[in-house]
Formats: structure tokens, sequence, C-alpha cells
């Protein structure tokens, strides 16, 4: 799923390309995309883009000039949706397209076309069309990561004392931040997933609010560059400069160690056991159920069978 540094590196593309244009018209292809019927997705139709904003892992497209109730169309890609920017007028793929925004000048010259796709069968890519007072249906609550101070920062993240990994990616909690940037989060600050946040000690929440704001305010910075004028084509939460999400067996870039796993359901939480979890190996629960005693209690031993 997009995060914040891959929704920052959207925003910024799309902004170039669409505010003070026009959308010229909407075109939807997947009955599963639009999740509201009032107002219609019809209405966007000639309306100015005035501004592109992030909300959490959304994007949200804002024509403010619509009067006198601006409207809003709230995007939210999910694990596969993705955006691309094509010539316009430009075909919707058939096997993974979703829809079009086709975008023209004030004046009418053409600009070019947004194209929707998602990857996969399960199409759980939403499009929202609200006016000012549907937005909060649309927000999570979590603070900003990048807006707020360490105490504010450690305030939210210990309210409630659950595991590390999930107060980082709860969207009530923290705004934009998933299962991929929070495993390079808790591995540069050297702290175990499973640790609950109501044990956190003073310097613990330091070293976890400063890699957050470091990891966050770098790939963002990165994703730009890379990016530059064009579009972004690499949207991915599998990243070669990666520490250790999506490194499962791969030597860990401090200690050579080797990245261990732990999942659940379709998830996977990828951790380096000397950096971060004092040489243990977590209990997957789907492996360690079925290994029981056999399952090693350290890296030491996994790496002595």
């Amino acid at each position: 799923m997009p995060e914040l540094p891959d929704i920052e590196d959207y925003r910024a593309a799309l902004r170039d390309r669409l505010v003070g244009n026009v959308v010229e018209r909407l075109r939807i292809t997947s009955f599963t995309l639009l999740s509201t019927f009032d107002p219609p997705a019809d209405a966007l139709h000639g309306q100015v883009v005035t501004d592109i904003r992030r909300l959490g892992k959304r994007i949200v497209f804002c024509f403010a000039d619509v009067d006198p109730d601006p409207l809003y169309a709230v995007l939210h890609l999910m694990i596969a949706g993705r955006l691309r920017w094509l010539d316009h007028g430009a075909k919707v793929p058939g096997r993974i397209g979703l829809a079009a925004l086709d975008v023209a000048t004030p004046g009418g010259e053409p600009v070019g076309s947004l194209i929707l796709t998602e990857a996969g069968t399960k199409k759980r890519a939403r499009l929202a069309v609200v006016r000012e007072d549907g937005l909060a249906d649309h927000d999570r609550g979590g603070l900003e990561p990048l807006e707020i101070d360490r105490d504010a920062f450690a305030a939210a993240v210990t309210a409630t004392n659950r595991t590390l990994k999930r107060g980082l990616t709860d969207p009530r909690v923290l705004s934009g931040i998933g299962n991929a940037y929070s495993d390079e989060i808790l591995h540069a600050a050297k702290l175990s997933p499973v640790a609950r946040t109501g044990q956190l000690d003073e310097d613990e929440l330091t070293r976890l609010y400063e890699a957050t704001v470091d990891l966050l305010t770098r790939w963002s910075a990165t994703l730009r560059a890379e990016t530059g004028d064009g579009f972004p084509t690499n949207v991915t939460a599998f990243r070669d400069d990666f520490a250790t999400h999506g490194k499962f067996g791969e030597p860990c870039p401090v200690c050579d160690t080797p990245v261990a796993r732990i999942r659940y359901a379709d998830k996977e939480t990828n951790y380096c056991p000397r950096c971060q979890t004092e040489g243990r190996l977590l209990k997957d629960r789907s492996l360690s159920r079925i290994l029981k005693d056999d399952w090693p209690a350290t890296v030491d031993e996994a790496e002595s069978d």
C-alpha cells in the first residue's frame, strides 16, 4: 500500500499537472471503484482543480471554486492501486484499469489523462466524491508524524498499550505509516516490533520519534528526486535500499544477521534479531504452532541448525 512518502510523490506530480486545469471527463470502467453516489461523479466535469492534498494514505482532489459548497474527490489506492499519467484520452487498460481523468486547460487544450489501475483480482481501491462536510468521514484522525514534536508523538504512541508495530501503523494514532515504513523505522530505532508502547522508556521514545522523522523525511526526498519532473512509476513497498522490509533471509546492513520475519494473515513484519530483539527470534503464529518445541528461541540456535 502506498504510504506517506509515496503519496507525497504522487501529490507533487499531480499538483504540477492538474492544479489550475479542468476535469474534462471522468471515465469510470469498474463498478467497484465509486463508493458514493451523491454528489454524482459527473459533478466533477468542467470543474477546475485547485489543490491536491494528502489525507493519511488518501489523495484528495480539491475543487474549491465550486459555489457555494466545494467538491472533493477522495482516492484511496489501497494495496495495489496505482496511477499513470498518459496522453489525453488514453484508453483505460482492460484487465487492471479502473478509471481515467481527462484533463484540459481552462481554454480547452488537452493536457493529459490520469489513469487509475489496480493489479490482482480483489478490487479494493475506492473513490468518493464528497462535499466539505463529507471529508471528515475519510479522516482516520491520526497525527501527521512530520508536523508534531517529540512530546506530542510520544503521547500519541503511548496513549494505549499495544505492540509497537500496531502503534505505528494505526491510522487513528499516526497518519500515513504502513507495513513497509514501520519495519524500517523500528530497525533504525533498534526496537522490537512486539515491544509494548506502554513500556517504552524516554530514551526509546526519543529514538522512535527521531527514526520516524528521519526515515519519512529522507524517503520522501529520495522519491521526489528520483521522479523529478516525471511521474512516479515505481511505487512499491519493496525497495533495494530498505534495511529489513521485504528482506527476509538477507543480511542486515548493520550487523549481517539474516533478517527474520513474523507473519499474520496476509501481513508480514521483517526485523533484525540482533539489532532489535537482543538475539531472540519472535514466534511466527503459524509456523511456530507447527514446530512447537523445535522453534528456535534465538538467532544463535537458528544459525547452529
